[in-house]
C-alpha cells in the first residue's frame, strides 16, 4: 500500500502543519513516510501545499506529480491540483471557501464545510485540523486515535488547544463518515 496526498491552500491555513502531523502518524504506526512542503513567497496568504506519501515499503520518489488523494482548502487550489488526482481516488473540498466542485466523476469528492466548523466549534483556526480528520476517515491512511496521540505531543507545551484540536479532528471524521455514506 502507497498512498501520495497533497495538501493544499494558502498561507496561513495549517497546511504544512496538517501535512506533517499525518506524515508523523503514519511514522508512528511504523510506515514509510515522505513529507515534501512547499509554499510561496508570503507566508501568510501565499500558497502553501505539501505532499505526504505514506507506505508500508519503501518509497522509490519523494516527487508525486499524479497524487492518490487531495485536500483543498481553496478554490485556487482545487483548480490546480484536482485534475491531477488519480482516478478512483479522493478529494476532500472545503466548502466553506470552495463554492465549486471538481466536476470528477471518477473521484470520491467529500465537501466538507471545514471553516465553518472550525468557528463553531470555538476553534476558527482549526478548519485544517477538520479537513485532516475528514481525511483520515474517507482513506483510513492512519487511525484517528494515531492521529489525536500526535496532537496532543505537538501541542503538550500547550494544553489550551489540545481538547480544540481534537474536537476539530473528530467532527472532521463524523462529517466525513455522514457525507461518504450519502453518497454509497
Amino acid at each position: 500500500m502507497q498512498i501520495e496526498v497533497k495538501f493544499a491552500g494558502f498561507g496561513g491555513q495549517g497546511i504544512l502543519s496538517a501535512g506533517k502531523f499525518l506524515a508523523e502518524a503514519g511514522l508512528h504506526e511504523g510506515k514509510e513516510v515522505v513529507w515534501i512542503p512547499s509554499y510561496g513567497p508570503e507566508m501568510r496568504g501565499g500558497t502553501a501545499y505539501c505532499t505526504v506519501v505514506v507506505s508500508d515499503h519503501a518509497i522509490g520518489s519523494p516527487v508525486i506529480n499524479n497524487p492518490a488523494h487531495l485536500i483543498a482548502m481553496n478554490r485556487p487550489s482545487l483548480e490546480k491540483f484536482a485534475p491531477t488526482v488519480k482516478p478512483k481516488g479522493i478529494i476532500i473540498v472545503n466548502c466553506s471557501l470552495i463554492p465549486i466542485t471538481s466536476n470528477r466523476t471518477d473521484v470520491t469528492e467529500v465537501l466538507v464545510p471545514c471553516n465553518q466548523v472550525a468557528i463553531e466549534l470555538g476553534n476558527p483556526k482549526g478548519a485544517n485540523m477538520v479537513a485532516l480528520g475528514a481525511y483520515a476517515a474517507c482513506s483510513k491512511v492512519v487511525a484517528l486515535d494515531v492521529l489525536e496521540a500526535i496532537v496532543r505531543h505537538e501541542f503538550e507545551k500547550k494544553p489550551a488547544f489540545i481538547d480544540e484540536n481534537i474536537a476539530a479532528l473528530r467532527r472532521g471524521a463524523e462529517i466525513a463518515v455522514e457525507k461518504v455514506e450519502s453518497l454509497r
